[in-house]
């Protein structure tokens, strides 16, 4: 049975059942993204997709995390990777409204030549092409921009990959 927590939702006590938990949320995410840009036409910009990345790497260091339970030094590291991940996450989803956005043009950044070098929007278009500007994408999605819900998402996911710290293996 799960510990009840103030607000009345309960918390996985096994670290194993956060770790799936943050990798399906961070995966549910990149679909949404996918879905809201094929089906209603929010087109990412290469902030967009830099956080679908992001999100994908949080996944996976969140089931890196979660395999390696067993070998403690290991998933403590896998776990702390989850964490700064996120981190990274929130700094590219408020570096997109804050900075990126309002800039003249949002061409050539960070993360556009992260895509290019890496070559994410050449092998996976569909998921990682960069098809509006910074100001084009800045859209909202009821009520706030998009990078605000991801902003707050990865925010939960890191305090989530803190608490599968906090709730750790202790061999």
């Amino acid at each position: 049975m799960s510990p009840v927590t103030r607000s009345g939702l309960r918390m996985p006590r096994s670290p194993g059942t956060l770790l799936a938990l943050i990798a399906a949320f961070a995966l549910a995410a990149v679909a949404l993204a996918v879905v809201l840009q094929y089906g209603f036409d929010m087109q990412p910009c290469a902030w967009c997709s830099f956080q679908r990345v992001l999100f994908i790497a949080v996944a996976l260091a969140a089931l890196l995390a979660r395999a390696l339970q067993r070998v403690r030094p290991a998933h403590l590291a896998a776990v702390a990777l989850t964490v700064l991940l996120a981190a990274g996450g929130v700094w590219a989803a408020l570096h997109h409204p804050l900075v990126a956005a309002p800039a003249e043009s949002c061409v050539y950044t960070f993360a556009d030549r992260f895509l290019i070098r890496s070559g994410l929007d050449w092998y996976l278009p569909w998921l990682f092409e960069a098809r509006a500007s910074c100001a084009e994408a800045n859209a909202p999605l009821l009520g706030l921009p998009f990078a605000a819900w991801s902003a707050a998402l990865f925010l939960i996911l890191g305090a989530m990959a803190l608490a599968a710290l906090r709730t750790g293996p202790r061999n």
